[in-house]
């Protein structure tokens, strides 16, 4: 069993945050979670998307949450609830968008050859970088990016290549947690996200990110095309979280938040570790 050690500074006693509680993957489960410097004061459900969070208070200026991650039994998939198109801003494709994908994967034959156009259509999209204003900012659906090159996150291109999938007709979804690079030694400071496809009973893990950020070429499936560990904590965008008095709308929780002055929620300092032998 693995421990994943999700370290939080920068609070005040008392403070309140949110935190994904984690979800089952092919590779692993995440069967119990604990806090020290603070406590888990509720548990709080997203039931359209079968995950929960987890509302944690202080005692300090920093605490420590720990999931303990067993390996997932035989056979378990991703959520169904991964798959399950929503509509949101963040996933619903843009008409011109859809029309574009669902062309272009048939001109690739459909089938898996579709997804592989599809997915070298986002990469050939993107160039990897973290911009300050996301290409679907203000928008209502995610844009059809029709020529050129645009800077993008993980998240971004994720966001696209999973809104493109589905207008053409395949189960995608997008998925999140950490990734920990073999050359940082189990440590990490922000999330990380891929997608997901279930196809004629094939499912696929795709990285175009790490393929871009390490030069490996087109991207092919398969966790982990760079050297490391990554662990699942979620997936899906367009959260809600209700807490009483208190409600979280979120495009995604993947790292622990709190909601700041104005009631938007806030990322707060991290350090994560998977301690790996």
């Amino acid at each position: 069993m693995r421990q994943l050690h999700i370290e939080v500074s920068g609070l005040k006693p008392g403070t309140r945050l949110l935190a994904p509680a984690g979800m089952c993957s092919p590779q692993e489960t995440v069967t119990r979670a604990s806090v020290t410097g603070g406590q888990i004061i509720d548990v709080v459900l997203e039931a359209e998307l079968g995950l929960a969070a987890l509302w944690i208070e202080s005692t300090g200026e920093s605490l420590t949450l720990t999931h303990r991650i067993a390996p997932a039994p035989k056979g378990i998939d991703y959520p169904e609830a991964v798959y399950v198109p929503r509509i949101t801003r963040y996933t619903r494709a843009a008409d011109d968008l859809a029309e574009a994908s669902r062309a272009l994967a048939a001109k690739a034959g459909g089938g898996r050859a579709g997804i592989d156009a599809l997915v070298a259509e986002a990469e050939a999209r993107f160039i990897y970088a973290h911009p300050d204003a996301r290409f679907n900012d203000g928008t209502d659906a995610v844009p059809y990016l029709s020529c050129g090159t645009t800077p993008g996150s993980c998240v971004d291109i994720n966001t696209y290549l999973v809104a493109s999938l589905r207008a053409a007709g395949y189960e995608a979804g997008y998925v999140y947690g950490y990734f920990f690079p073999a050359e940082k030694g189990g440590v990490t400071h922000d999330m990380h996200c891929w997608v997901v496809t279930r196809h004629a009973g094939e499912v696929l893990d795709w990285d175009i990110a790490h393929h871009m950020k390490a030069g490996l070429g087109p991207t092919r499936p398969g966790l982990n095309p760079r050297p490391g560990w990554r662990v699942a904590l979620g997936h899906s965008m367009g959260h809600g979280y209700d807490m009483g008095e208190t409600m979280a709308q979120l495009k995604l929780l993947a790292e622990p938040m709190q909601a700041g002055p104005g009631g938007e929620w806030q990322k707060l300092p991290i350090i994560a570790r998977l301690p790996v032998a």
